[in-house]
């Protein structure tokens, strides 16, 4: 497969960080680097990725804030349906009469258990994320809720049976081997899992944190404590376990006027039962997935693609039927934008203007779609 060329990172603070562009600051390989080194290590002081970068601790933290304050990067946290083994994933397509789409996924994205809109094109107009905490939920969800939203004409709903690759192992490119590998050991040791921890006295506790760090994964230790009434201590100790086994995940996400808005599409594939345990481990790491997931649907398995050109996502395709003939892509749907990504709106250019704490759909809940 071809792959997303790495950048030289110039790790200095450049004169371009000043001038505004759009009503922000331009974008360098600085701020690009600043971002990768965030995915791999989300809560790391800034002293501790100072050394890798070659920066001072100061500068990043300038940098940071200002992409931040811009809506171009941001750093959030969500429960893993997958490692705490409660609630369910849909992926839930929705066709809408022409004219209703905007207003659509605004109204769907206001809501807690839709956790992202994406608008797209190819046979749908909008892709949801939603959670819920069982199938009956989710059912009504689908029928209660989003498809009595003004304007929306017919649904499609996929369950997510297991996710292989998910957003926060995505990385642009700006750092080298080597800074990956310091990046790394600065998030240190990480204990084994807690068995405790995944009883039902722990469920709400852990939803807690995830609900306090959704708006901002690098809130400080004190903040959280404060938020979650967790002494200090102990919730380091928690967050520390609930992150190194996965059950809450740590995600750093960015508007696309920072990494050059590149071409997303969503591929749904269908995969013979046979051929689906060797599909699927080759297929989840290569470099242009973002996202990759076993589904219960029509296909039985969806990848979004990150590419930079038309071209290069038509090659990936090629390669993908030369190296797997018997897998039969379904649908092909380019993402022209997103309305909410993991509980945080974005404007019409993908900058982060809000959070909605993202909450699993249970028999209480309620939706105001309909009506607002």
């Amino acid at each position: 497969m071809a792959n997303l060329g790495r950048r030289d990172t110039g790790l200095h603070e450049s004169a371009s960080a000043g001038p505004a562009v759009h009503g922000c600051a331009v974008i360098d390989e600085l701020d690009l680097a600043l971002v990768d080194a965030v995915r791999v290590a989300p809560r790391a002081p800034w002293s501790k990725l100072a050394g890798p970068l070659g920066v001072d601790p100061a500068t990043l933290s300038r940098r940071w804030a200002r992409l931040v304050a811009s809506g171009d990067a941001w750093v959030t946290c969500y429960p893993s349906v997958d490692r705490l083994g409660r609630g369910l994933t849909a992926l839930v397509e929705v066709d809408c009469r022409a004219g209703y789409v905007t207003d659509a996924a605004s109204r769907l994205a206001a809501q807690p258990w839709v956790a992202s809109v994406e608008i797209v094109a190819g046979g749908t107009d909008l892709v949801l994320t939603v959670a819920a905490l069982g199938p009956a939920e989710l059912a009504r969800c689908v029928l209660r809720h989003i498809a009595t939203v003004p304007g929306v004409r017919s649904t499609r709903t996929s369950l997510v049976e297991r996710t292989l690759r998910e957003g926060s192992r995505w990385r642009d490119g700006a750092l080298d081997p080597e800074q990956h590998r310091a990046l790394a050991a600065t998030v240190g040791d990480r204990p084994g899992a807690d068995p405790s921890s995944r009883s039902s006295a722990h469920w709400e506790t852990d939803l807690a944190i995830a609900r306090a760090l959704g708006a901002d994964g690098r809130m400080p230790l004190a903040e959280l404590a404060h938020r979650t009434g967790l002494p200090p201590t102990s919730l380091r100790r928690r967050l520390s376990r609930l992150c190194a086994d996965g059950r809450l995940v740590l995600r750093c996400d960015v508007s696309p006027h920072l990494n050059g808005h590149p071409l997303g599409t969503m591929l749904w594939l269908d995969v013979p039962a046979a051929e689906l345990p060797h599909v699927v481990p080759t297929l989840a790491e290569l470099p242009q997935l973002r996202m990759c997931a076993v589904t219960l649907g029509n296909a039985n398995l969806v990848a979004y693609v990150v590419t930079h050109h038309p071209a290069e996502q038509r090659r990936f395709e090629q390669e993908l039927a030369a190296r797997f003939p018997g897998v039969r892509l379904l649908s092909r749907q380019l993402v022209f934008g997103r309305a909410k990504l993991v509980g945080h709106l974005l404007d019409e250019d993908g900058r982060a203007v809000g959070y909605v704490p993202i909450a699993p759909a249970d028999r209480s809940t309620r939706s105001t779609a309909a009506t607002r």
